[in-house]
């Protein structure tokens, strides 16, 4: 009898192990971007109330990245409320606005689209050039929009943001933080709910491609309804979301995550354990307000930070238009941040020769998309494979860069498949209506020296 009920004790001990573990590792998800990764940060909000739910790094500096475009939709929602334009009015694409960097539209200079059109292209694809462009209509220049987007950034109280661009591609300037995205996130619902909607927009026809959204939280997790992500190489992988569940609202942010997966698997966790918590009754009074009004930095305190960094900021790489930044000129960059090219060493010493060259390899601002994502029916191009899944992803912003307009309709992503217990990441392009489509395609790259070949 003893042995029986000494059986059942353990038993009933290692089921409780057993719990303990599930809880620990549930814990872990949410935690492990805290202590692994110095540009980590995360917040999450209670839509009704204002309430910050969750907060690590929330105040600290950080670049945006293409969560940008989240104010220039805003300026852009703002300019059709009032009537200044409509859905569609013209969006014309300067030299410039047609020279951005992919991810974009890839219409050519002296070309337009309707606004209606540059807004699902900023939604889904993150389209750059569509972002100047509409900086370009609403604000004279893109200088004096990211002033116009500063200005916004402050009326709505986010004290520790300042804008240099439309679209997000790396200006050292260029900063935000956690708190401030949310805040942005809660003022683009609370005040355009007419416009709303595009954020849950999961892909649009443009032409004859179908772009699909970067958003892989959208039908994954339920509620997700937005808004934006981002992705460049000084930022980590962003994210911003809006959640719903019945009356409950809340907007979370996470940013300079490791990896678009990690990123969104630490998401999704906060969003469950979180929402649960918000409340299902609204308040009274401004949410923005109340939201950016609970940061724990005095806003003299949080604008000093976006101008002047601490040592712990990640440093951004110019943009490839950009004079190649020399050790004499650098705006008080001390270090590297080397980390993501795989390196043992968490940072080097810069010296005057680390900067006689441009990198060729700059990620630009692309989030790849999921295989999910990719219409079923559609073909792809396929241009590399690689047991590592930075490489893959930096294959697919270096061809993007040398591919000029030939992938501008088509969508990055990457998807697995193991070999002899290895998990290797395919890196390819999307969204072709044929078979003949993606092999022009195809050969129209390899006449730039770019292998590729076309899959179904």
């Amino acid at each position: 009898m003893r042995q029986v009920l000494a059986g059942i004790a353990h038993r009933a001990f290692q089921s409780c192990k057993s719990t303990l573990a599930i809880a620990l590792a549930v814990t872990a998800v949410a935690t492990a971007p805290v202590q692994a990764n110095s540009k980590y940060a995360a917040i999450v909000i209670d839509a009704n109330t204002g309430k910050t739910l969750f907060s690590s790094n929330a105040d600290e500096a950080r670049y945006p990245a293409s969560l940008t475009k989240m104010m220039t939709l805003y300026l852009t929602f703002e300019a059709l409320k009032s009537g200044k334009i409509d859905k569609t009015t013209k969006v014309k694409f300067s030299k410039n606005a047609a020279n951005e960097p992919p991810t974009k539209l890839g219409v050519k200079a002296g070309g337009s689209v309707t606004v209606e059109t540059a807004i699902y292209s900023l939604v889904t694809k993150s389209a750059n050039d569509s972002a100047t462009a509409l900086a370009e209509l609403l604000g004279g220049s893109e200088v004096e929009f990211a002033r116009m987007m500063t200005t916004k950034a402050r009326q709505l109280g986010m004290t520790g943001t300042i804008f240099r661009n439309a679209h997000g591609l790396p200006n050292p300037a260029q900063r935000s933080t956690a708190r401030d995205m949310a805040t942005l996130g809660l003022a683009l619902r609370e005040n355009y709910p007419q416009y709303y909607a595009y954020f849950s927009t999961r892909s649009f026809q443009y032409g004859k491609q179908r772009l699909a959204n970067h958003n892989r939280l959208l039908g994954r997790i339920k509620g997700v309804d937005g808004i934006k992500t981002g992705y460049t190489r000084a930022s980590g992988f962003n994210l911003v979301s809006s959640v719903s569940d019945g009356n409950r609202r809340i907007v979370a942010v996470v940013m300079g995550g490791q990896t678009a997966k990690s990123r969104d698997n630490h998401m999704a966790a906060l969003i469950k354990t979180h929402l649960p918590k918000a409340s299902n009754k609204r308040g009274g009074g401004n949410v923005v307000a109340k939201a950016s009004n609970e940061t724990t930095k005095s806003p003299i305190r949080a604008l000093a930070n976006a101008i002047l960094p601490g040592k712990k900021a990640p440093k951004p790489e110019p943009r490839l238009e950009e004079e190649v930044v020399t050790a004499a000129t650098a705006d008080n960059v001390a270090s590297v941040d080397v980390t993501e090219e795989g390196s043992a060493e968490a940072e080097v010493v810069v010296e005057e020769q680390a900067y006689a060259e441009p990198i060729p390899a700059r990620m630009a601002d692309i989030d790849p998309i999921k295989t999910a994502s990719v219409p079923k029916a559609g073909w792809s191009i396929q241009v590399a494979s690689s047991p590592s899944e930075v490489e893959a992803r930096t294959f697919l912003t270096t061809t993007n860069r040398k591919a000029g307009n030939i992938l501008a309709s088509a969508s990055p992503y990457t998807t697995t498949f193991d070999k002899g217990g290895v998990t290797y990441y395919r890196a390819r392009f999307g969204g072709f209506d044929s078979k003949n489509g993606a092999q022009n395609a195809c050969n129209a790259l390899k006449k730039k020296k770019i292998d590729c070949y076309a899959v179904q």
